[in-house]
């Protein structure tokens, strides 16, 4: 039981206010919309469009499964308490999801017993887990947003 305390706070953590000058975005505006109408919202896109710090802005709460660390203790307590990996204050940010697939359906599964929006917002590749990996596809539960690199219009917009 301790090991899973210091594990769980360790995954658990709350998100930082530090963020340096952060500049909004059309896609904020998009996330926001999504994240209030859905249990969970997919955000996919290129490396370094701004997927993570976009979703940060929104989040309570983040799992960060580019950690090395953190990923190697997620894919244990996956299949003991896939429900601690969940716990935290939302909409709770699963960053790199595809890097453990078999967190789908568990966030699944959680968006139909909470019953409520604004749950997680998961940001990774634009690959889905393969059929095999997962039981369900998330319709009706997860909202999707491709992001791109910052659009002309956002920059003009932030210039003014």
């Amino acid at each position: 039981m301790f090991g899973y305390l210091i594990f769980n706070k360790y995954l658990c953590h709350q998100k930082k206010e530090s963020m340096a000058e952060y500049k909004q975005r059309i896609a904020d505006r998009i996330l926001k919309r999504k994240v209030l109408g859905k249990g969970a919202v997919l955000v996919e896109g290129p490396k370094w469009c701004g997927k993570t710090t976009t979703a940060k802005q929104l989040a309570k709460s983040v799992l960060d499964l580019g950690d090395t660390s953190v990923l190697k203790q997620s894919s244990q307590l996956i299949e003991l308490t896939p429900q601690a990996l969940l716990e935290g204050p939302t909409p709770r940010l699963i960053d790199e999801w595809q890097a453990l697939p078999s967190i789908w359906d568990s966030i699944r599964s959680e968006v139909d017993k909470r019953g409520e929006p604004s749950q997680f917002i998961l940001t990774g590749s634009a690959v889905l887990p393969e059929a095999d990996e997962t039981i369900h596809s998330g319709t009706g539960r997860f909202a999707h947003i491709m992001m791109r690199p910052m659009s002309l219009e956002s920059q003009m917009a932030l210039s003014v």
